[in-house]
């Protein structure tokens, strides 16, 4: 029966004590059973334009791996696939090379990525291939796209320790 009646004056002082408490620990808002109103999302069909920002670039270029090199091809495509070529040729070794390529170039086209190969030495640079498919409503032409990056050597500047796209080889379609 003791124990009871101490259970009893615990829980009345706990009850007493939470009225006395400052309308700063109550909770802020009532909860209601109302839904919040959700933005519409916009149709496909609107895609962005050349004043739609796609974003930075990835940083990832620094590394010397291929994922980083087969990055700087993706981040090609986006900009060829916005026709925003002059910013895609920023990521070329040579820019009067990258606007010789471009013009070869189907005005709606996309770039499939392959698998990945590995990255070959010579002479203070570091090459890798990456095989992609250019491809556009009646047009698919295979091709390998040729990184280069410079290694961490005297004299190298912060943008030739990037990758960047030194050539593209079309490939025969098999």
């Amino acid at each position: 029966m003791r124990t009871q009646t101490v259970a009893i004056a615990v829980a009345a002082c706990l009850a007493i004590s939470a009225c006395g408490q400052s309308a700063s620990n109550s909770i802020e808002a009532p909860i209601t059973n109302e839904r919040e109103e959700v933005p519409p999302i916009p149709p496909p069909a609107t895609a962005p334009d050349a004043r739609t920002p796609l974003g930075q670039p990835s940083q990832e270029r620094e590394s010397k791996s291929v994922e980083a090199a087969a990055q700087v091809v993706q981040d090609y495509a986006e900009l060829v696939e916005h026709h925003r070529l002059d910013e895609a040729a920023n990521l070329w070794t040579d820019k009067a090379s990258a606007a010789d390529f471009a013009k070869q170039l189907p005005p709606e086209m996309h770039v499939e990525i392959g698998k990945l190969g590995q990255t070959e030495g010579a002479a203070g640079s570091i090459y890798t291939t990456v095989p992609v498919l250019f491809s556009g409503e009646s047009y698919r032409k295979p091709a390998n796209v040729i990184l280069r990056r410079i290694n961490d050597v005297p004299g190298s500047t912060e943008e030739q320790r990037h990758w960047h796209i030194e050539r593209v080889d079309w490939k025969s379609a098999d």
